[in-house]
């Protein structure tokens, strides 16, 4: 029987010290890992908070900038509350509901990729 794992999306990214700032501090990323194949080489950067992981990438090959990633939450409530108390000065996220019943809360990294955190309505 055939069976899908996990997902990891790799979101590209032009400044490490921005990258930092926005998965790190703002977001509650830690680092997992990090790779450069030498001094003065692209940094191949995975971030993860609890099952959620990203890689960060400075190779030009990795992907396009502009991504968008859907990531599942639960109580989004909270994780509104925590990144609206950082007062983060290039993000002021808010709650939405959708048409298609969840929460969501959408966030655009220093480089154009949209991570968008959303929870099912429960009825």
């Amino acid at each position: 029987m055939i069976k899908l794992g996990d997902v990891t999306p790799v979101l590209r990214m032009f400044d490490e010290l921005k990258a930092r700032e926005f998965y790190l501090d703002f977001l509650g990323f830690q680092v997992n890992w990090e790779h450069r194949f030498g001094d003065n080489f692209p940094l191949h950067l995975a971030v993860g908070r609890d099952g959620c992981e990203l890689h960060l990438s400075e190779h030009h090959g990795d992907c396009s900038p502009g991504g968008a990633v859907r990531v599942a939450v639960q109580d989004i409530d909270a994780l509104h509350g925590e990144l609206a108390g950082k007062d983060y000065k290039f993000a002021k996220p808010r709650l939405e509901t959708t048409p298609w019943n969840t929460r969501e809360l959408s966030v655009t990294d220093p480089f154009g990729n949209r991570l968008c955190f959303f929870e099912p309505v429960s009825d």
